[in-house]
């Protein structure tokens, strides 16, 4: 039965940058490694592009983009470029990541020059399960148009009208989907949105942007965390500590199971390390529980991390200005 292994954002940035550049798959991901390897098809989002000479565009949140030649460390073979980074260097730094992948032979999917190329389902074959994989992020600084580069939007209209066409192509649809808000919990949209692409023959959506893993019910999706990424920003944050791979095993009538594998990673050693066992089931056992309100002290780090502070005398929200921003920064 062929199992396909998806892990979320890849970035070669501060303490896992020197691994990625001497190539150490083992240094990066220690004993989740296996899991890769024992897969039949390996995925993960690249949360960066690959430049040569930087390029950067203009926007709010932090730029991206890191030298080539340290993707193939752990044997990855399809790369997701759907997400808001990917046009951090414009289009010569989306034209130069699809190169290095090129050359690698490792696959791209969800980006391309244009719109046409950026929303194209990639297809492999597990012995003789073809497997589609189509993704797509929401609208920020990266979408592709009809002219121009970028990461597939996610566009409901065209997601109908993307999956019908070719469906006699592949027997199982993977769909990658890049969005919601950082720490918290896929919002209702974004459930409803899941929910729709599975009514409508996707077999398997991942979302790949809001890390608060999630079971919907009846419905094979997860949310997801970052597997290797090493930002200053949210190291004092205990669950960007924390993240999963999804295991799907595929049978021949298309029909799938779904394993979870938790890890830790740059806690405070770079790199991703599966949990340690008594760690691990109260890790699943909290997952299981039903969700909670939120506790004041909760809330107010999720205020401070957004740099929204609360006005008590009127139950309101209110976002001071705030100081430095420029391209390439973030509070």
């Amino acid at each position: 039965m062929p199992v396909v292994v998806i892990g979320a954002d890849i970035c070669p940035i501060d303490g896992n940058k020197p691994y990625f550049v001497t190539g150490n798959a083992k240094a990066l991901l220690n004993d989740v490694l296996p899991e890769f390897q024992q897969a039949g098809l390996r995925l993960a989002n690249l949360e960066c592009p690959l430049v040569e000479t930087l390029t950067p565009v203009l926007k709010t949140g932090p730029v991206f983009g890191e030298p080539s030649g340290c993707i193939k460390a752990a044997g990855i073979q399809v790369l997701n470029l759907a997400n808001n980074h990917i046009l951090d260097h414009g289009a010569p730094g989306l034209k130069n990541t699809l190169e290095v992948c090129s050359r690698a032979g490792i696959a791209t999917v969800g980006a391309g020059p244009n719109l046409d190329a950026a929303r194209r389902i990639l297809i492999r074959d597990l012995g003789g399960i073809k497997v589609g994989i189509l993704a797509v992020a929401e609208h920020e600084f990266s979408i592709a148009t009809k002219h121009s580069p970028g990461a597939n939007p996610l566009d409901l209209i065209d997601f109908v009208r993307n999956v019908t066409v070719p469906r006699g192509q592949f027997d199982y649809l993977i769909v990658l989907l890049h969005g919601g808000d950082e720490f918290l919990v896929p919002s209702p949209r974004i459930q409803d949105t899941c929910r729709f692409m599975v009514e409508l023959g996707a077999n398997a959506v991942i979302v790949q942007q809001s890390p608060c893993p999630r079971r919907l019910r009846r419905l094979p999706r997860r949310g997801q965390d970052a597997l290797l990424m090493d930002e200053a920003i949210y190291r004092d944050r205990h669950s960007f500590h924390e993240g999963f791979l999804v295991k799907l095993s595929i049978a021949a009538d298309a029909t799938s199971t779904m394993e979870i594998v938790p890890f830790e990673r740059s806690n405070p050693a770079p790199g991703a390390r599966r949990l340690a066992p008594a760690r691990e089931q109260r890790w699943r056992f909290n997952r299981r529980r039903p969700s909670r309100r939120l506790r004041a002290t909760e809330i107010d780090e999720f205020h401070n991390l957004i740099g929204v502070h609360a006005d008590p005398g009127f139950n309101q929200a209110e976002t001071p200005p705030r100081q430095g921003l420029s391209a390439g920064k973030s509070p």
